[in-house]
C-alpha cells in the first residue's frame, strides 16, 4: 500500500471551502467511517458555532492539535459553567488538548484559516441528544450566533 501524502494545498483548499460553506466549517477525513481510529483535519472560520458537547455515549477520548490560525477551547461543567479555557495555536505555549470521555467542551475559531487535527475512537456514531448540552442553544439559531460571537470576543485579540 502506498503512502498518502498530505500537502499544504489540500489544507488551503479545505480552508477556502469552509469559508464558503453555510456552517463556516468543513473537515477532511483521513479515515473511513467504520475505522477504529478517526483522523481528520477540521477547518473552522469565525462565525461557526459548535454546540457544547461531550463524547460519553459511547465514551471516546478526543485529541486536538492546532495546525493553523487560533482556536479558542472551552471546558464546561455539566451545568454549563465554564471551568477552563485556552487558546491553541501552532508554535504557541499551548498547541493541543486531549478531552477525556464525558468532558463538556466547545471550540471557536478566533481568526480566519483556523485548522486543527483531531483524532478519536471510531467507528462514527452521531452525537446522541444526551451528549449535546441542553443548556446551550441549538445550532442555526440566532442565540447560537450571538453566543459564538460573545465567546470569540471574550478571547480578545491575538
Amino acid at each position: 500500500m502506498s503512502p498518502r501524502w498530505l500537502e499544504i494545498s489540500a489544507l488551503e483548499d479545505l480552508s477556502r471551502k469552509a469559508a464558503e460553506s453555510p456552517r463556516r466549517r468543513l473537515n477532511l477525513n483521513l479515515h473511513e467511517m467504520g475505522d477504529t481510529v478517526h483522523r481528520l483535519f477540521n477547518a473552522l472560520e469565525p462565525g461557526t458555532y459548535i454546540r457544547p458537547h461531550r463524547h460519553a455515549t459511547p465514551p471516546k477520548t478526543e485529541t486536538v492539535l492546532a495546525i493553523s490560525g487560533r482556536l479558542g477551547v472551552m471546558v464546561f461543567d455539566p451545568d454549563g459553567s465554564e471551568l477552563e479555557r485556552r487558546t491553541l495555536r501552532p508554535g504557541g505555549t499551548t498547541f493541543g488538548m486531549q478531552f477525556e470521555p464525558g468532558t463538556w467542551h466547545s471550540m471557536v475559531a478566533l481568526e480566519e484559516g483556523t485548522i486543527f487535527f483531531e483524532t478519536k475512537e471510531g467507528p462514527y456514531v452521531p452525537i446522541p441528544g444526551e451528549d449535546l448540552a441542553s443548556w446551550a442553544p441549538k445550532e442555526g439559531t440566532s442565540e447560537a450566533l450571538a453566543l459564538e460571537q460573545r465567546w470569540r470576543e471574550s478571547f480578545g485579540p491575538a
